[in-house]
């Protein structure tokens, strides 16, 4: 859910995720991608959750910084003639821009947010000078000259380095004394610009305060905290340093990208394999999920099934200093390098041998390596497969209890290539989806709850086929391109894996293909949707491998992810800006003005076309308000959502302050008041027989992820999937009351679906 954890402080709350908003700084696009990753996979931009600065540690470890180019590759330069191609022709782009000057202002404007969005490191000194480039950005893209981009992102390099050194110099300096009444201001986007370098002072020295703290709060002394925050902010400064120039290049093309619509993008040939890999949901390497900790690459996960796994020598804290290809290829030292390279280095195609030097969790970091020779595979990543499980639901006043099926479904997911080659084994969320219907029916539940809560989309095909699972043949999106044809897409297959009862489970965070399918449940009367209005993602986009124009055997130009057309609903009306209003709503979590695609400023508007003819299955507005009052009765008496509301209301509060106060005895009695309030809670939830919260105990340490102990938050992590739901059980028992009240009133069965055939299936 989207509530905080209690190991969160509120500034840190207050900071956008990537997937929030385009506004985002790259500091805080290394915070999200750099501390995980997968061999041969690489967490993208859907990501929700924002991670900590990853350590690199002690800086002579280094053993190299690339000197970043003043300008693009010969590669770089007709890469970025070819994205300038397509995204200014409208047989490709749904909405073509010009490249003029007025999309060059646009292009800066986004280029600075993408540095810093929070206005943490440059002056407004800085911005004048920049300003000499802001009609000037058209033409480099157009000449793939790009050394304006560069030299604004040198002048970033060099503030981020003023600001690590004040950081760490303010920690020998007798600051830390909190007993006034001043504040953190933590969220700066609407900020304007500091005026000078002693404004910037004043913000990081609040900054430094607030983190000091923390740990203070924390339990951590003056010399601890001393070394934790020093170590902290030099590996700031270093993740900058490790920057290589189609980091920059891709973080200006990005600029670019975005100002045509939000959800087009540029990648790099290396981020493009990683994201054809997460939406293929497998890789070809160790199975092993790293961390990057105190300059060198840690294992944090076994993946199950994968050579790491079978091999079983390799285990959790495990560091990785050493890696060499084959039999016989050179060992390479790799401690201190960054870990997308280090999972270049280890991941490969299956059947290869890979060699790691590995220094065991035990042993001392100067210990002797000892040598591991793994066969690559292809590793499926289960984590972020379709499961499933049973809820059962009691009844009251003798109804019987009964028991629902849970689909958890975290993305659209697809192999193309697999399916490409007719692969009997190519991942695909409809065909996980449709095994895991026919245990369910086996297993004899009374109904289904697909839960799509933060499920940001992915293909669009899969949207299209998972429908068909729950429907008859007939129309499921229609698709409209940039020309202004409509087309139809709809599930051709007859036949339904799953008649009976179903309710879809939506969130903020349901973007996109999990819109179309809520969408066409919706439209086609099919089953319930419960939860928050979705996210209002209403368009399409296609990759364009820019190597396929010269025919390249190798690549180098990278992909475009592009907007090429618009959906809409069977009913005609569509979900951009507006997304899926539920039939039951559950409280906002987050409020549309700061999540979600209102949130972007050149998002498509709301508009809507003809209908197209199809299947009513059912209408539930005359349930509708049996259903809410059942729901309204039994939260009042649901501890657990009663907690859930509560945490929500007090989130959305503390967010609209955006600030947190630097008074010691102020932060220690809300800490206190949230350690005493959980203990209750936990005390409750034994004395009431409810599941009790594995994180309980948990409270907010002061670290960032990677200065934990990698076991231990990979164990919390885990601990945090058993967390009581009380949003996914309240689901499924509105859907249980939706059985109950049909079966037990044969008028209103027949009202509310009318066609024999499904009432038979609902309503037995």
């Amino acid at each position: 859910m989207l509530t905080p954890t209690p190991r969160s402080d509120p500034a840190d709350r207050g900071r956008k995720p990537i997937a929030m908003k385009a506004k985002t700084t790259l500091l805080a696009a290394l915070l999200l991608t750099t501390p995980l990753a997968w061999l041969a996979h690489a967490d993208d931009a859907k990501t929700s959750q924002l991670l900590e600065v990853p350590d690199s540690g002690k800086p002579s470890l280094i053993k190299s910084v690339e000197a970043l180019p003043r300008t693009a590759t010969a590669d770089q330069t007709t890469a970025a003639k070819l994205v300038y191609g397509l995204l200014s022709d409208s047989r490709y782009a749904y909405r073509p821009r010009a490249l003029d000057d007025a999309l060059s202002a646009d292009i800066y404007k986004r280029y600075l947010e993408a540095l810093d969005g929070g206005k943490q490191f440059f002056t407004a000194q800085d911005i004048a000078r920049f300003d000499a480039y802001k009609l000037k950005l058209d033409d480099a893209i157009k000449s793939g000259e790009l050394a304006p981009a560069y030299a604004i992102f040198a002048t970033y390099k060099q503030r981020v380095d003023e600001r690590v050194a004040y950081a760490r110099g303010l920690l020998k300096q007798d600051i830390f004394r909190f007993d006034g009444g001043d504040r953190y201001e933590y969220d700066r986007e609407d900020a304007p610009w500091a005026a000078d370098q002693a404004a910037l002072d004043e913000l990081w020295k609040q900054s430094v305060r607030n983190d000091w703290l923390r740990l203070k709060l924390a339990g951590k002394k003056p010399e601890e905290i001393r070394k934790t925050l020093d170590k902290r902010y030099t590996n700031m400064g270093k993740s900058i340093a490790e920057l290589k120039g189609e980091d920059v290049f891709q973080t200006f093309l990005n600029s670019y990208a975005n100002s045509i619509d939000p959800h087009t993008d540029y990648f790099t040939p290396r981020t493009a394999e990683n994201f054809n890999q997460s939406m293929s949901l497998s890789l070809e390497g160790i199975g092993a999920q790293l961390q990057k900790q105190d300059d060198v690459v840690v294992i944090r996960e076994i993946l199950v099934g994968g050579p790491a796994a079978r091999d079983g020598r390799l285990k959790p804290g495990d560091r990785i200093v050493g890696v060499g290809q084959g039999e016989s290829g050179p060992m390479e030292d790799v401690i201190g390098w960054r870990i997308d390279d280090v999972v270049a280095k280890i991941r490969g195609t299956k059947g290869t041998k890979v060699r790691l030097d590995i220094v065991p969790a035990e042993a001392g970091q100067d210990s002797e390596p000892k040598r591991i020779v793994l066969v690559r595979d292809k590793v499926r990543l289960e984590e972020q497969a379709a499961k499933s499980k049973v809820l059962t639901i009691p009844g009251r006043d003798g109804e019987p209890e009964m028991r629902i099926g849970v689909i958890e479904l975290p993305g659209f997911y697809q192999d193309f290539e697999g399916r490409r080659r007719n692969a009997s084994d190519y991942a695909s969320a409809t065909r996980d989806v449709a095994k895991l219907l026919a245990q369910l029916k086996a297993d004899k539940v009374d109904g289904v709850v697909l839960d799509l809560r933060n499920n940001g989309g992915g293909s669009l095909s899969e949207a299209i086929e998972l429908t068909g699972l729950f429907i008859d043949k007939g129309p499921v999106v229609q698709v409209r391109e940039s020309g202004g044809r409509v087309s139809v897409e709809s599930d051709t297959d007859t036949g339904i894996a799953w008649e009976g009862p179903l309710a879809v489970l939506i969130n903020r965070g349901s973007a996109s293909a999990s819109e179309i399918f809520a969408g066409a449940i919706q439209d086609y009367g099919r089953g319930l949707v419960i939860g928050e209005t979705t996210f209002g993602k209403g368009t399409v986009q296609n990759l364009v491998d820019l190597d396929r124009w010269p025919a390249n055997e190798e690549a180098r130009f990278g992909q475009v992810k592009l907007t090429i057309a618009q959906f809409f609903r069977v009913s005609g009306s569509s979900t951009q800006n507006k997304g899926v209003v539920p039939d039951i709503a559950f409280p906002v979590t987050v409020d549309a003005s700061e999540y979600g695609e209102s949130t972007y400023d050149n998002a498509l508007p709301w508009t809507r076309i003809s209908a197209v003819p199809h299947t009513r299955y059912g209408n539930f507005a005359p349930l509708l308000p049996k259903l809410e009052a059942r729901h309204t009765e039994r939260i009042a008496q649901d501890k657990e959502f009663q907690w859930w509301s509560e945490d929500v209301a007090q989130f959305r509060e503390e967010r609209a302050k955006k600030w947190v106060s630097l008074n010691e005895a102020e932060r220690r009695a809300q800490r206190e008041r949230e350690e005493t309030k959980r203990k209750q809670r936990q005390a409750e939830r034994k004395a009431l027989g409810l599941d009790l919260d594995p994180l309980a105990e948990d409270i907010d340490d002061g670290l960032a992820a990677s200065e934990r102990d990698v076991v231990k938050d990979a164990e919390r992590e885990k601990l945090a999937e058993k967390r009581p739901d009380p949003l996914l059980r309240e689901s499924a028992a509105i859907l249980a009351d939706a059985v109950r009240l049909l079966n037990a009133d044969r008028q209103l069965s027949a009202q509310v679906l009318p066609t024999a055939t499904v009432r038979g299936h609902w309503a037995d």
